[in-house]
């Protein structure tokens, strides 16, 4: 095979994506005929076709599939080279772009971002706050922090923590005093916060029968814990996500029971395999883990 025209392959990505070249040309700021011109340059290179013509539209098939895949993930690789090229000659900062559980940002990473900021200076940290699983190649991301199991399609993925995390009964410091030394029993008759499930299997470990039934249910974790710091109620909560308002005594532990519910999910450091060994990713991962344990020590030693 001869040299392949590479200058054409910004255009097929998109083209493959949107699957129509009129908006593969507007994204591009091109004329619809250039587009499909270099969509015929590429093909003629390569010997085969890469869309079944439908008309006026196109489809991918299966070559232009298989092409996709590899086009997506090497050109979003050399456009972070560029961006890093540009970076160090301007001496202005890299960019590492991250998405992550809302309940994450606002209770554990946002909290911790002046020491990103005074470890990594030149290395800005975007946030992109989530609850959907993102595609991190099509939305231009990096990396994820992500809450479960894993693995997840196309992507890398290594655990942040090496033991499961625990879930901890918590409330407000006025809860706590009033609690003082409760019996697990004494909490049914408690408003209770978040997940039934969750609290069933709670009261399950405690040695209980009851049957549960919250007073209010988040989708998200950072509103529960920051209702039960407005002392409507108590909540069970993954302890790594309270860590904070446990150290700073705008929660307390009101007993000493602890549980692992579904003990095979845990953080994750998800990101594009291209990425492995790139050096403001390495950066991420060496902090994260450096903050998680410092994070578990301080609460540990209370």
């Amino acid at each position: 095979m001869s040299r392949l025209p590479l200058n054409t392959l910004p255009v097929f990505r998109c083209a493959a994506e949107l699957q129509n070249l009129r908006a593969a040309a507007a994204q591009l700021h091109l004329t619809h005929s250039a587009v499909s011109q270099q969509i015929r340059t590429l093909e003629t290179q390569l010997g085969f076709e890469l869309f079944d013509r439908r008309g006026r539209g196109i489809v991918l098939n299966a070559a232009g599939q298989a092409l996709l895949r590899g086009v997506g993930p090497a050109l979003a690789m050399l456009e972070d080279g560029v961006q890093a090229a540009a970076a160090a000659a301007s001496g202005t900062e890299q960019r590492l772009r991250v998405t992550v559980l809302p309940s994450f940002a606002q209770r554990w990473l946002l909290p911790r971002m002046a020491s990103w900021r005074a470890r990594h200076p030149h290395l800005a940290l975007e946030i992109e706050a989530s609850q959907n699983v993102v595609d991190l190649p099509r939305a231009g991301l990096h990396a994820a922090l992500r809450y479960g199991r894993g693995p997840w399609p196309g992507l890398e993925s290594e655990p942040l923590l090496e033991a499961p995390l625990p879930w901890v009964v918590v409330g407000s410091p006025g809860a706590a005093q009033r609690l003082r030394e409760a019996s697990p029993e004494v909490l049914t008759r408690e408003p209770l916060l978040g997940d039934r499930d969750l609290w069933q299997a709670w009261f399950q470990a405690a040695g209980v029968r009851t049957r549960v039934t919250p007073v209010a249910v988040f989708n998200d974790a950072g509103l529960l814990l920051q209702a039960a710091e407005q002392e409507l109620g108590l909540a069970l909560t993954r302890e790594l996500l309270a860590a904070d308002a446990l150290v700073e005594h705008r929660l307390e532990r009101i007993s000493p029971l602890s549980i692992h519910y579904e003990d095979t999910q845990t953080y994750h450091l998800v990101y594009r395999p291209e990425l492995r060994d790139w050096p403001p990713l390495l950066a991420l991962r060496a902090w994260l883990r450096d903050e998680l344990r410092a994070a578990q020590a301080r609460v540990d030693a209370r």
